[in-house]
């Protein structure tokens, strides 16, 4: 991660650039499509835990010194089962928060009481049918095992004379997506991720007695690992920051006033305006630049793909003259390519996988 750049901040970095040129930020949201599709007909979804019944919470650390004491003070590892009761409720709200079902049902009972060890089993067809018409719902959504990885350091931080306590929970939640016609899982979601605490003091006893409980720190990692999933399951609203020119011409100025109307159909026509009217590859760049956002704001990806690509060009002709290889460029050098370039990247992006998942709409809808 320590080699990616954000849009965010290499806007930041256009906005710094020089007075040569007038930038404007907007904000815009949009949605993230997930993983998975389904048909409009299916509106009402149920949250089930299929866990077995009680969690192991127990936490067994493996402790061991590092050979550095001066970084690393100590390690402890340990593994436990997370409470799918909390997960599960999680899960539901956050799904229920991002508006994208009609109505979203918790069932957060084990369905599998009798189990004397944790295990992971899919639900029958049968299971599935009965559970749908219990709950009045189209589909279920089990979550289906949860599994931790705690790690525990106390770290000496010489540059700041302090320990650092800290807890790293690597959450592990399996979840599968059930419809009453189908016998098996319509998908089965197997995932990681990871969640952070830290504290600090005056000696390593200190730093390790600050970090949060490990009552409350189960039961926190818990509540992230049910929201883990949703973005594999629905759509979830994003927000972004895009950058627009708003200098060079008078068009490109009256442009600007537009968007702060709201009016971006106006701004649309002047942006195209100042895009026909000029040779100037500068320009032509920033025009071009805008009327991709503007496709954008319009949910047409395909055309701002198209656009941002053509600002690409005319960035490259601008920026690049000296410099025929893409691969050692710098934000210094070309920082209008170097914005551009990744925000043509993350349109491509978001067009692959709304194709895909129009594909597997489609698809869904001729078994379905």
């Amino acid at each position: 991660m320590a080699k990616s750049y954000s849009l965010a901040f290499v806007s930041l970095f256009l906005l710094l650039f020089g007075s040569c040129q007038s930038i404007e930020q907007i904000s815009i949201d949009y949605l993230q499509p997930a993983d998975l599709s389904f048909p409009p007909q299916l509106r009402k979804v149920a949250i089930v835990n299929n866990t077995s019944n009680a969690p192991d919470d127990k936490l067994t650390p493996q402790t061991k010194k590092s050979k550095d004491n001066r970084v690393e003070i100590s390690r402890a590892i340990a593994y436990a089962n997370g409470d799918p009761k909390v997960a599960a409720e999680a899960m539901a709200e956050e799904i229920a928060h991002q508006n994208y079902f009609d109505e979203v049902v918790i069932c957060d009972s084990a369905l599998r009481t009798n189990d004397k060890i944790s295990r992971e089993s899919t639900l029958s067809q049968e299971e599935v049918r009965q559970l749908a018409s219990d709950l009045g719902v189209d589909l279920i959504i089990a979550l289906e095992n949860l599994q931790f990885k705690i790690t525990k350091t106390v770290r000496y931080l010489e540059e700041f004379g302090c320990y650092q306590g800290a807890i790293d929970a690597k959450v592990y939640p399996t979840v599968s997506v059930y419809l009453p016609e189908r016998s098996k899982p319509m998908a089965t979601i197997r995932l990681n991720d990871s969640i952070f605490w830290e504290d600090f003091g005056i000696s390593p006893t200190e730093a390790a007695a600050q970090i949060i409980p490990t009552k409350d720190m189960l039961k926190e990692a818990a509540e992230f690992a049910g929201t883990v999933p949703v973005k594999y399951i629905v759509p979830i609203w994003k927000n972004g920051k895009r950058y627009l020119y708003t200098g060079g011409s008078v068009p490109m100025r009256d442009a600007a006033i537009y968007v702060r109307e709201n009016s971006w159909d106006e701004a649309y026509g002047l942006w195209n305006q100042a895009y026909q009217s000029t040779k100037n590859e500068k320009k032509k760049m920033r025009a071009a630049l805008n009327i991709a956002v503007y496709y954008e704001m319009k949910d047409s990806l395909a055309k701002a793909e198209k656009w941002a690509t053509t600002a690409q060009q005319h960035a490259r002709k601008t920026e690049l003259k000296k410099n025929t290889d893409n691969n050692k460029i710098n934000t210094d050098e070309a920082p209008n390519y170097f914005y551009i370039s990744l925000y043509l990247t993350e349109l491509k992006e978001r067009n692959a996988q709304l194709s895909k998942l129009k594909l597997q709409m489609s698809r869904f809808n001729d078994d379905f």
